[in-house]
């Protein structure tokens, strides 16, 4: 039996998670091997076959303050889990993205698991605030293997004499299950010459908070420009439905929350207004236009800024791929409904603003690999174990 745990957090995370196990069952399928793979993780992993050690995806956040009623319970987790992997040491060790709490679970199991190799898959996005070296330090000294997603990730990290193999980014495949726009549209009912938008509020719950009501502004804005439009709702998490189900309402949406048909939402829209996360590059990959949001408490902002000095180049994937502007991102002061609303109607009524968006999202597809990443990065994951070069 082969053992393999996997942490990682939030919806992402999961996402991310869930794809990997399922490649790394089909490699163990193809090649005789009888794996058990452990993880912390959510519903999606546990649905491509692992078995959980403990729920993340809850217990998410991004921000100083934001992340302070996550402590405790994240603690709690991980020490649940260092105990069980003690007694029970894995063969290999997998780390997806999720920076504070794998850095720290990362640093525990290389210093009481020396001999079970660490691979970093997803590496945190230290490459993209490059000032905070001490960060980029303790990812360097707790891997043996970095599996890039990124061509500039990649990059960073060879500079900095980690060992890195760059595979894709794992949405290339994930995408070869969505639909595409028409049949999207029928499954969601959605006519040819109706305007769909999408809104994207929260995977995280201060996103909720901070994020959600700016955007249903803007989204109401648009409502009395554009009467007939109709907004479509994924919703990542069950405990979400209720605060969006009462914020609709309040801003008099006309919306459809979606449970389950979240990528016909994704495929079948004009549009998408939405925070800043993977599905930046969902949209990207499906041509769609949309509009990045990032909202943090504002004495979360100003740590950040002030004290922190941290200064982000951009905050959506679809930016930092290429390092340049393809879609438009609104951060903090500047995300206001009415700044939103406009770039939204100009990308919506405006051919020639449509098609340089979707001239940069064909560049930046470029960068993002070629499909069968997950396979390669379970290929890569084994041939590192079985080499034993640590």
């Amino acid at each position: 039996m082969t053992t393999i745990f996997i942490s990682t957090g939030e919806v992402s995370g999961d996402l991310q998670g869930a794809l990997l196990v399922e490649a790394l069952h089909r490699y163990g399928s193809q090649h005789g091997l009888d794996l058990e793979i452990l993880a912390l993780g959510g519903e999606r992993m546990a649905k491509a076959g692992a078995k959980l050690l403990g729920q993340t995806t809850g217990i998410g956040s991004v921000g100083l303050l934001e992340a302070l009623p996550f402590v405790i319970p994240t603690l709690k987790i991980q020490e649940q889990v260092k105990r069980y992997l003690r007694q029970n040491p894995p063969d290999v060790i997998i780390l997806i993205d999720y920076m504070g709490p794998n850095l720290g679970i990362g640093s525990y199991l290389h210093r009481h698991l020396p001999q079970v190799p660490i691979v970093y898959y997803i590496a945190p996005q230290v490459w993209v605030w490059s000032q905070n070296k001490r960060d980029t330090q303790r990812v360097a000294e707790i891997t043996d293997l970095l599996l890039a997603i990124f061509p500039e990730e990649a990059q960073y990290f060879q500079e900095h004499k980690v060992n890195v193999n760059w595979v894709g980014h794992p949405l290339i495949d994930r995408m070869q299950t969505f639909p595409n726009r028409d049949r999207a549209r029928t499954t969601l009912g959605i006519r040819e010459d109706e305007m769909a938008i999408a809104l994207i509020p929260a995977s995280r719950r201060q996103e909720i908070t901070y994020l959600m009501p700016v955007m249903f502004a803007a989204a109401q804005q648009i409502q009395q420009k554009l009467p007939d439009v109709q907004f479509w709702i994924p919703l990542s998490l069950a405990e979400f439905r209720e605060p969006i189900e009462r914020a609709i309402a309040d801003f008099g949406l006309r919306a459809t929350l979606v449970e389950e048909e979240a990528p016909a939402v994704l495929a079948g829209a004009d549009l998408a207004i939405c925070k800043s996360g993977t599905v930046n590059l969902e949209l990207a990959l499906l041509d769609v236009p949309q509009v990045v949001m990032y909202c943090l408490s504002p004495l979360t902002a100003w740590i950040a800024r002030h004290i922190l000095k941290l200064s982000l180049p951009y905050v959506s994937p679809a930016n930092l791929v290429e390092m340049k502007p393809i879609v438009p991102e609104f951060l903090q002061e500047a995300a206001t409904p009415e700044a939103i609303s406009q770039t939204a109607l100009d990308l919506l009524l405006n051919p020639q603003i449509r098609q340089e968006t979707l001239k940069g999202y064909a560049q930046m597809r470029q960068a993002l690999g070629e499909p069968e990443v997950c396979d390669r990065a379970a290929q890569a994951i084994f041939d590192f174990w079985r080499s034993g070069n640590r």
